[in-house]
């Protein structure tokens, strides 16, 4: 990877089950895990699947929200885009960091061409609607970093061990040329 080319990153946080998300929002209260990931795109332009941008309440400037939908309303300084490259290429358009940020559709489509992915592990089960990929494997990237920190779950009350892994791809494939619209 060349020192002048722009990092793609994705970023979430999965159960020990896979669950990523339950009716739309997280399956687990972690305001401390929350406030990481908020901290980390902070700033980022965002690439979005459609049901992650809808059960956001705050969506800042710059994020491109991938749907085939034509209707859905759009909120100030957010951007519609068809595909997952399209929506890649014009958040590096931005000259900002770009994020991932999910949902699991979103994630499978763009994890080819993330050189990162910041992953919370929550070593808990929960019960979820939305799990991450079976089909995105980690074992070939490198972790660049990793820090575990015991978190309170509100829902529960209990504590639950968080584990902040940042991987590193080797190769990821670069975007095509040009983008179909």
């Amino acid at each position: 990877m060349g020192k002048d080319k722009a990092l793609i990153s994705a970023i979430g946080a999965v159960s020990s089950n896979g669950a990523i998300g339950l009716n739309g929002w997280l399956p687990w209260d972690i305001p401390e895990e929350l406030a990481y990931f908020e901290s980390t795109v902070s700033g980022a332009a965002l690439v979005i699947g459609r049901l992650t941008y809808e059960s956001m309440d705050v969506v800042p400037a710059d994020s491109f929200v991938v749907t085939r939908q034509s209707d859905l309303a759009m909120r100030p300084g957010c951007t519609r885009v068809a595909t997952v490259e399209e929506g890649l290429r014009r958040a590096l358009a931005t000259g900002k960091p770009v994020f991932v940020i999910g949902g699991a559709s979103l994630y499978a489509a763009a994890w080819p061409y993330c050189d990162r992915f910041y992953l919370t592990r929550i070593e808990q089960s929960y019960v979820g609607d939305s799990f991450f990929p079976a089909e995105i494997r980690l074992d070939d990237w490198e972790i660049v970093d990793e820090s575990i920190r015991r978190l309170h779950e509100r829902g529960s009350g209990r504590e639950v061990v968080c584990r902040f892994i940042q991987y590193a791809q080797a190769n990821p494939r670069p975007l095509p040329d040009t983008v179909c619209i």
